[in-house]
């Protein structure tokens, strides 16, 4: 749900339908799904010349399908365009645009991914807000009240990437959290999973009468993710939830006065990390947490002997789907607001953003031809284009019975138990990369936009879901999380989406911090507990040496203006 420039949502892509769309309709009529644009260029035959679109994408796409999915192949078919992705080689994105700023170099789009303050100082992104206004009116609608906040600063008012998240989006599930496999829940006979303690108790229970797999392999009890960037959702976010903070990134901001200090300054979440040297301490915690790849990672998870993981679903969600796939449901999760004591309440429901730009596509100054480009960006935002994406096509990927889209029963199936195939043969999933409504946004016609919505989230789950969530007397797992006493948006978004400024005295400082908690926070977790303290006692006075003291003031300067900009 959340998570810093670098996050790597692996939205991939294919693009380009050239036609232009202005506010779309939508109606059903007999039966017949009718969401079209008010009007079009796809029957202009320049609209549809053929054409070849470099796109650089900022993360991985293993199920990236080369257009050659149904929806890649329509997309081709109508629009002419070939899209050929280039992926960071490694998983290092951010030395992949480095590379294009050393050469001068740019293909036709790219979607940064915590790289934009590079490509903008390098003038290699153009300023979209002059195509928008022309060629664009359905981006500008989806975005509405919001538009504004896609500009890039305070002082530069250019707009150089369209935002990938959804407007309007509502949370009708909780995909992060602590996670049990359903079968270590199952042996312990459904027990409350509200504290690391908790947590930690069905684990050792389950791993001392099982302590290995059917096939002979070790159970491994807790695997983090923190062998590479994401280090910083598997391994440090998660302090934020469980010492009841809300997440913004590698600081904590007062919320009375917009203050900012570097997150792990706060006593509470030492607690937290100590509470990981215990686990390794007593063997449950993989000795490879910190060492590993992310593939070696999910290669773990998917054999099925990892019981417990601290994540995101669309971070371990691809190797569930292996299990799934297997018909190893009972080795699948089930996700809980896991918090260090009772005192503590987990903030992902309680402390919202509003709408949070971030992660975007842009076109660069390279294009080929960025009218074209923007036209179609803009056919995507449209009706037609969200349902197309999202849905695919009417009669072969979803059916219209009074009124209503339905998936068939097939399709459903293979998309909920095997959703790397589903994704790469259908295309669902691999095309989103313009201004979109977020789930819980109807369309014109009464149907969501999205797939994600209360009836289809609960037809989703497997009977492993159903029979936890009944368990704990909840129909999603988002019911498992507070939601009373939810407070105000917080008027700044989040502090993740703030970058310091290439080169700046501050982004080097930051850098320098970034290095320091690699070293120290896997030091502190996998030494004795004994020697805890003075590990963390090192980290923090490493961070002051590196002047965090100048960061935080940095920070807070940045939130207090995003907020007031954000204000107008």
């Amino acid at each position: 749900m959340k998570r810093k420039m670098q996050l790597a949502l692996s939205l991939m892509l294919a693009l380009v339908f050239v036609f232009v769309t202005a506010c779309s309709s939508s109606n059903t009529e007999g039966g017949k799904d009718t969401t079209t644009p008010e009007t079009t260029n796809a029957t202009n035959e320049s609209a549809t010349e053929p054409i070849t679109i470099r796109l650089a994408a900022g993360g991985n796409n293993p199920n990236w399908d080369n257009m050659q999915s149904d929806i890649g192949k329509f997309i081709k078919e109508k629009t002419g365009i070939t899209i050929e992705q280039e992926f960071p080689v490694g998983g290092n994105n951010t030395e992949m645009f480095a590379l294009m700023v050393a050469s001068n170099e740019y293909p036709d789009l790219v979607m940064p991914s915590g790289s934009e303050g590079k490509l903008v100082d390098a003038g290699a992104l153009l300023d979209l807000r002059p195509l928008i206004e022309e060629h664009a009116p359905n981006i500008k609608k989806v975005y509405g009240e919001y538009f504004n906040r896609l500009r890039w600063s305070k002082d530069d008012d250019a707009i150089y990437t369209l935002s990938l998240t959804g407007v309007g989006h509502t949370y009708f599930d909780a995909g992060g959290g602590f996670q049990l496999q359903h079968q270590v829940l199952e042996a312990a006979g459904y027990p409350e999973i509200k504290t690391v303690k908790d947590y930690e108790a069905a684990i050792k229970a389950y791993i001392e009468k099982n302590p290995k797999t059917a096939d002979g392999q070790p159970n491994i009890g807790l695997s983090l993710n923190g062998g590479e960037w994401q280090i910083l959702i598997s391994v440090t976010d998660p302090a934020f939830g469980a010492t009841g903070a809300p997440g913004d990134g590698e600081f904590f901001i007062n919320q009375d006065t917009y203050e900012a200090i570097m997150h792990y300054q706060r006593p509470e979440e030492r607690e937290y990390f100590r509470w990981l040297n215990h686990m390794n301490d007593i063997g449950l915690l993989d000795p490879e947490s910190f060492v590993q790849k992310y593939d070696q990672y999910k290669a773990k998870i998917a054999s099925g002997r990892v019981l417990g993981l601290i994540d995101q679903q669309w971070d371990y969600g691809q190797a569930e789907n292996a299990l799934k796939a297997e018909g190893k449901f009972g080795s699948t999760y089930a996700r809980f607001p896991v918090t260090l004591n009772e005192t503590y309440r987990d903030h992902t429901f309680l402390h919202g953003t509003g709408y949070l730009p971030a992660l975007g596509i842009g076109i660069t100054k390279d294009a080929q031809d960025p009218v074209r480009l923007i036209k179609f960006l803009d056919y995507l935002a449209s009706d037609e284009g969200q349902v197309l994406l999202n849905w695919g096509i009417e009669g072969k990927h979803y059916n219209v019975v009074d009124g209503k889209r339905v998936i068939p029963a097939d399709l459903l199936e293979q998309k909920t138990n095997d959703n790397n195939t589903f994704t790469k043969t259908t295309g669902i999933g691999n095309y989103n990369l313009s201004a979109r409504y977020g789930d819980g946004v109807k369309d014109p016609s009464g149907n969501y936009y999205t797939t994600t919505f209360p009836e289809q989230i609960q037809a989703a789950y497997s009977e492993e879901d159903k029979k936890t969530l009944a368990a704990y007397g909840a129909t999603t797992y988002k019911d498992l999380w507070p939601t009373d006493g939810v407070l105000p948006d917080r008027k700044y978004g989040a502090a993740w989406t703030l970058a310091f400024e290439t080169g700046s005295q501050a982004n080097v400082i930051f850098q320098k911090t970034q290095d320091i908690m690699k070293k120290r926070i896997p030091q502190a977790i996998l030494a004795k507990p004994e020697e805890f303290d003075k590990i963390y006692d090192q980290f923090l006075k490493d961070l002051e040496d590196a002047g965090v003291a100048k960061l935080n003031e940095e920070l807070s300067k940045m939130v207090k203006a995003r907020a007031e900009l954000w204000s107008k």
